[in-house]
């Protein structure tokens, strides 16, 4: 049988090796009665929902994470199913029919959300996985301290109707990638008064839950029944602060690789890319790299961005593109198709997602999931 070659334009490789690496590596910093949610919304931060769940399984994680019901439903609808699935996004008039049949795990974090999925359940005649989200002080999703009993007793009224089974109880830090930060003392404080008050009105869940990546690493007070890594899984840190991805012993899991696709001789003063905003100083070879802001290059970057060509890092010269960007070779003249390593590892000298992150005035998080779908896939150590 042929192998079918990589992708010559642009390719991101992803090491499931590293991802189950990972996975170990979370799960050992964890106790032993703790289990572990793998965190694999939006495409799983870019790596590939479907693949990373099974290698994140595979790896021993014990449940799955989706923000929307519909990357829920398509990790059902593509074979995996004999897991809990968690999702947390929802607005109305969204499927609860199909989570409920599908069996998933849905979050509720105020009052027309447990009307709708109890609606759903009466018609579907199946009983709905429900956990509670409280809001501790993130301020986003999740219920207020001061609406948490009327919500706790809805959901227990349901629950003794046969409508729902609370499975959860959980919630989000807002600051704990920033170590000591009083905000995180006093979610926990206000989590487990929440708890209280859930439990001793009947309350009896599977699981309680707060701590995503950063608290998983650094917050063993915040583990409780379930951790959630997501972007620690893929080997990226989650901030500066808690060290880099080696420091934590994770190792990143995508690599974005791409061809030069043309080398050329340019004079002294020539403008390069739109607005001339570079302009070499002497005569030098230019490369020209077929990925732009389209594929999920930041054009915040431009100028910045780092890029290892023919052995050396460069930086992108003048403005990320649509379609393409330019790197000064100063002289060096690789030939076309060379290789391109935007970001990786950083093992071989290569820029990593940190780097572009930093250039790019933003976090890891979006350097990754922000590479789009024109982009293909390329998995290694399935």
């Amino acid at each position: 049988m042929t192998e079918t070659p990589p992708p010559r334009r642009a390719r991101a490789e992803i090491d499931l090796g590293a991802l189950r690496a990972n996975v170990r590596t979370l799960r050992a910093r964890v106790a032993p009665h703790v289990r572990v949610m793998a965190v694999v919304k939006a495409d799983a931060y870019g790596h590939g929902a479907v693949r990373c769940a099974r290698a994140a399984l595979e790896a021993g994680a014990d449940w799955l994470g989706t923000a929307t019901p519909h990357e829920a439903l398509a990790l059902r609808a593509a074979g995996i199913t004999d897991v809990p699935v968690m999702c947390w996004l929802w607005t109305p008039g969204d499927p609860w029919d199909q989570g409920i049949e599908a069996g998933l795990d849905m979050s509720v974090s105020g009052m027309w959300a447990l009307e709708e999925v109890v609606e759903a359940a009466g018609r579907t005649g199946r009983t709905a996985r429900i956990q509670l989200k409280a809001d501790t002080g993130l301020g986003r999703n999740g219920c207020q301290p001061a609406d948490w009993p009327r919500l706790v007793g809805e959901a227990l009224t349901a629950e003794k109707n046969g409508l729902v089974k609370v499975t959860g109880l959980w919630s989000h830090f807002a600051c704990a990638d920033e170590p000591h930060h009083p905000s995180i003392a006093a979610q926990l404080d206000v989590f487990r008064s929440m708890l209280d008050h859930a439990e001793k009105a009947g309350v009896e869940p599977e699981v309680r839950h707060i701590a995503n990546s950063p608290a998983t690493l650094t917050l063993p007070e915040a583990h409780f029944d379930l951790v959630r890594p997501g972007i620690a899984m893929y080997g990226v840190s989650p901030s500066p602060e808690l060290g880099t991805s080696a420091e934590l012993g994770l190792k990143p899991v995508m690599s974005l690789k791409g061809s030069v696709a043309l080398v050329k001789q340019v004079p002294g003063g020539h403008g390069v890319s739109y607005g001339h905003h570079y302009v070499t100083e002497g005569e030098t070879t230019l490369g020209l790299v077929p990925l732009g802001y389209a594929d999920g290059v930041p054009r915040h970057a431009s100028g910045r961005g780092p890029v290892l060509v023919d052995g050396k890092v460069r930086t992108v010269a003048g403005r990320v593109a649509m379609d393409q960007f330019v790197v000064d070779l100063g002289g060096d003249t690789p030939e076309p198709g060379a290789e391109a390593v935007l970001f990786g590892s950083g093992e071989r000298g290569e820029p990593t997602a940190e780097d572009w992150a930093v250039a790019a005035d933003t976090i890891a998080y979006e350097i990754v999931t922000r590479i789009g779908a024109r982009v293909p896939r390329v998995y290694l150590g399935e």
